[in-house]
């Protein structure tokens, strides 16, 4: 399926935007992981608190009924107005360090129109570009699905089972507040994630969603905790089901036999709602000759 031309002519338009790490906002994320506020000047940014920065500058008047901002702007309005992130992945050359000044490229890659179960879909993949001084420190490629409102009574899709050859795990409890605490820390008004009413009437959810960057970013945080200090190089994230707060759910993984980490998210009724793969840097074996 073709897009419409002026759709196609958004492919290729960039944004840029700046930021400093300041400590406080990684702070916070750590206490709203009950961990102790310890990052400060020069630490390296945990993999995936990017999200903690950068974030729009966009005023109450230009945002949509569901809380996000209205399209139009930087991504052309397809008329689709539930979205989902359906994930992606960061490629890491070296760390952001809390006290760097960041400059954040995003850049339009493809915009895909289809159609599924549900009906017209709309993949937009954005590929943003992290430098500091010039010097690039890691690229985000990331994937946001666009689709119309479920049918009232509309049943949810089949789920894909989880693996069951997990080698580690944990349990997570989500809640309302980790979920208000995440929207407020990356300043993100989209009200799936704390407008219940909004979320059952009017997308057709059964509660509120726990945001797949959250989720991406607790697998990853399991993984590293597997590796060893082996330093991170490429994650690769696909989201499959949501979840939702106040049910349980399980984060499982396994070591591959070349070395990467691979982990998933298992719904509290055993379907997988995200996969996240871990690629680490080859070791070094000793001193060059």
């Amino acid at each position: 399926m073709t897009v419409a031309p002026e759709v196609d002519a958004a492919v290729g338009r960039s944004e840029t935007v700046e930021d400093v790490l300041d400590p406080r906002p990684a702070r916070h994320f750590q206490l709203t992981l009950d961990q102790d506020p310890t990052l400060g000047a020069g630490d390296a940014l945990p993999p995936f608190w990017h999200y903690l920065y950068f974030n729009p500058q966009i005023k109450a008047s230009d945002l949509g009924p569901d809380g996000h901002e209205a399209l139009g702007r930087f991504i052309p309005d397809f008329g689709l107005p539930r979205r989902m992130w359906a994930g992606g992945g960061v490629r890491i050359t070296a760390p952001l360090r809390i006290g760097d000044h960041v400059r954040k490229t995003s850049t339009i890659r493809a915009i895909k129109e289809t159609s599924g179960r549900s009906g017209r879909l709309c993949f937009v993949t954005l590929d943003h570009a992290f430098t500091v001084g010039g010097a690039h420190r890691l690229t985000e490629t990331q994937t946001i699905v666009y689709r119309k409102p479920p049918q009232p009574g509309a049943p949810p899709p089949a789920g894909t089972p989880a693996p069951g050859d997990a080698t580690f795990g944990r349990a997570v409890q989500p809640d309302t507040v980790l979920l208000f605490r995440y929207s407020a820390l990356i300043f993100y008004g989209h009200k799936i994630h704390y407008d219940a009413p909004y979320t059952r009437q009017v997308e057709g959810y059964p509660g509120l969603l726990v945001h797949g960057p959250l989720t991406a970013t607790l697998l990853i945080e399991l993984g590293l905790s597997q590796a060893s200090g082996r330093e991170l190089e490429d994650v690769q994230i696909r989201a499959m089901s949501p979840l939702f707060a106040q049910d349980p759910f399980r984060l499982k993984g396994r070591h591959e036999p070349d070395g990467g980490i691979t982990l998933w998210a298992r719904t509290p009724e055993g379907m997988t709602a995200m996969t996240v793969t871990l690629t680490f840097r080859p070791q070094q074996t000793g001193d060059a000759a």
